[in-house]
Parts: structure tokens; sequence; C-alpha cells
């Protein structure tokens, strides 16, 4: 009986493993895909994953090749591993389970795992790196989950296949559902594809007049973000917040880029630059005196006046997203304000010092509190706690 019962646990480790590296390569390349889809940077967020790990030396204003494959190799991982405990670890109540029951299962486990990584492990135990959490809304962990789990239901087909045990009485299922899980990757890749030659899903609104104002005003604010955050990167004292502008800078660089793309598929020309009367309309835009004071300023004396001068603009930036998500015509660039509020807040809040539990409150209210709640500005009179 315990020769029978390794031997099952054996196989089941065998099927969970290679179901892992099914589902983890299928959610990353859906991941790849989609991001643009729904304003998110994809090199971008795999740096973000990248310094779960790696810590905050792994951001760079311009991703390299490693440190994206670094945060693409920790989600596979992460991936990975949560298919192996499904399977093998909770095998004794799962690896009998039939395709249907798993696919039925599969939306509770993503949301429990999803959970438990943005809010337990990645801010607190083991990890204690807050960057992911303020960084990425917690529904896009979600969604990555969700997909990966949408592959739990080939387990039993995979163990019968280990076994030798074909044909499956799992056949049909199996079949069908890899053939539309396949269909729906190529279509997705295609319309990425297109995407990328400036071809995205035509605009969705009835009128365009918010959605072109908002992307003028907001790529602009952003490219004045970009300029700060530059200006930290070469005089910043604190190595922290050194590499806290250099993703400032590539997170801004890279909603410019999205903007700059959708107007070229949307509307049939390059973005045009925000007009006088727009820039008059933007919160949280500095004076060229104040980007001038900065640039004069050397030592802790700069860090400090970046922090004041970056959480002020990043707060313009908020109630700007916040308006788009109330006013927006098209869905995506809901999703993007969204991600945009949050990660402009995440960020005021790392400037400040935000870690552990600190890190998991704040970024719980910035992921809940209503657009345009005036409470959503937590620093605005708060002094900065950064430490050096």
């Amino acid at each position: 009986m315990a020769g029978l019962l390794g031997s099952q646990r054996r196989l089941n480790w065998r099927a969970a493993a290679l179901l892992g590296l099914i589902s983890s390569t299928f959610s990353t390349l859906v991941s790849q895909f989609l991001a643009g889809r729904i304003g998110r940077d994809a090199v971008v967020d795999w740096m973000v994953v990248a310094t779960i790990t790696l810590r905050d030396g792994m951001l760079q204003s311009e991703p390299s090749w490693p440190v994206i494959a670094a945060g693409i190799l920790f989600h596979q991982w992460a991936d990975f591993t949560w298919a192996v405990i499904f399977f093998w670890l909770l095998g004794r109540w799962t690896a009998g389970l039939k395709p249907r029951s798993l696919l039925f299962i599969a939306l509770p486990w993503a949301l429990f795992t999803s959970a438990f990584e943005w809010f337990v492990l990645v801010p607190l135990i083991p990890f204690w790196q807050p960057i992911f959490t303020l960084n990425q809304p917690y529904w896009i962990g979600f969604l990555v989950h969700a997909v990966s789990a949408s592959m739990y239901p080939l387990f039993p087909w995979l163990r019968d296949w280990l076994r030798g045990r074909l044909p499956s009485p799992h056949g049909r299922f199996t079949a069908a559902w890899t053939t539309l899980a396949a269909t729906g990757l190529l279509v997705l890749g295609f319309i990425a594809f297109l995407g990328w030659q400036n071809r995205e899903l035509p605009w969705m609104g009835e009128s365009p007049a918010f959605d072109q104002s908002y992307m003028r005003r907001m790529a602009a604010h952003h490219a004045q973000g970009v300029e700060l955050a530059q200006t930290a990167i070469e005089k910043a004292r604190d190595p922290h917040l050194k590499n806290l502008a250099r993703l400032m800078a590539s997170d801004q660089k890279g909603e410019i880029a999205i903007f700059q793309q959708w107007w070229r598929s949307w509307f049939g020309c390059d973005l045009p630059p925000a007009a006088p009367e727009e820039h008059a309309t933007m919160p949280g835009m500095l004076s060229p005196e104040q980007i001038d004071g900065l640039r004069r300023t050397n030592g802790d004396a700069f860090d400090l006046l970046f922090i004041t001068l970056m959480t002020t603009h990043h707060q313009g930036a908020i109630a700007m997203a916040d308006e788009a998500l109330r006013e927006a015509g098209d869905i995506r660039l809901r999703l993007m304000a969204h991600g945009t509020r949050h990660a402009q807040r995440g960020e005021i809040e790392l400037m400040h010092g935000s870690e552990g539990l600190a890190a998991v409150e704040a970024a719980t209210f910035s992921l809940l509190v209503p657009a345009g709640d005036a409470s959503a500005d937590r620093r605005e009179q708060a002094p900065s706690t950064h430490r050096h």
C-alpha cells in the first residue's frame, strides 16, 4: 500500500510539473499579448516582477533583456509552484478531480493565490518587497493567475499520458480545451501584432473629445515626470530613491508609448502635443522655475526637494486619472487610468518609505478608494519619512 501511494505521489508530481510548465508558459504569452491592449507596458511589468527577489537594483529607466528575462522566469517559477502545490501537495483532494470540476475550481484558486501573493507573500513574508504590490493593481495579478489556472483541466489527461493509459477518458475534453486555448492564444497574438503595427482595435466610445484631450494632457504630464525622474537618476544621493526614479521614468515612458500607439491606431496620425489651454488645466505641473531650482540643488537637500516636487506632480496625475475613470469613453483608457492611479500613489508611498503592513494598507486603499475621493491623497500633508 505504501509503495502504491508513493507511486501515485510521484506520478502526481510529474504530471503537476508538466502542467506547471504548460500553465506558466501559457500565462506568460497571454500576459505579453494582452498587456498593451489594456494600457500596460509588459516590459515594465516584468521588470517590477524581477524586483521581488532581486530587489530594486533591477529597476532601470530602459529595462534590459536580462531584467525582463528575470521577471518572466520568476513569474513562471511562481505559476509552476502553484500548480505543484495544487496537484501534488494537495493531491489527496485534487489529483482525482475531473476536468469540469477543475474548471469550476480554477477561478476560486486563482482568487486565493493571487490575493495571497499580492497581500502577503510579496510585501510581507518571505520577500518583504513593497514595489510589486504598490505598482501593480491587484486585478492584474488575478487575471494572470486565472489564465494560468485555466490550464488545470489538462491534468487528468497528462497523468493518464504519463502512465501510458491512452486513450484517456478525458481525451475529448482535453482536445477541445487545448484547441480553444490555442485558438485564443493565436487570436490574442494576432491582435497584439496588429497593435504593434499601429492597428489596435478601433476606438470605442460615443464622443472622442474627452479621450483625446486626456491622452494629450497625460502624455505631456508624464513627459515632465520623466524629466524630473531623469534629474533624480543623475543627482539623487540615496540609492533607493535613485532606483525609484528609474522606475518612474520607465513607467511614464511606457504609458506615453501606449498613448502614441493608441492615437495612431484610433485617429490615424501621430499624438499631437497638448495645447496651451490644456497645459493650464493639468494639476501638478511644475513651473520652469521649480524645475531649475531642483537642478541647482545638491546632496540631501536634493532628495528631499525631489520627493516634495514629485509627490505634488504625482498627485496631479492621480487627479487626472480619477477624472478619466469617470469620464473616458473607451474602456481601455479607464483600465489604464486605474493602473496609472495605483502606480502613482504607490510611488508616492515608496518615496516616503512605506513597506510591510503600511505598504499593504496603502495599496489596498489605492485599489478600493472611489475615483475622485478627496481623501485619496494620503501623503498631501504628511511629512516625508524617507530614510537615507
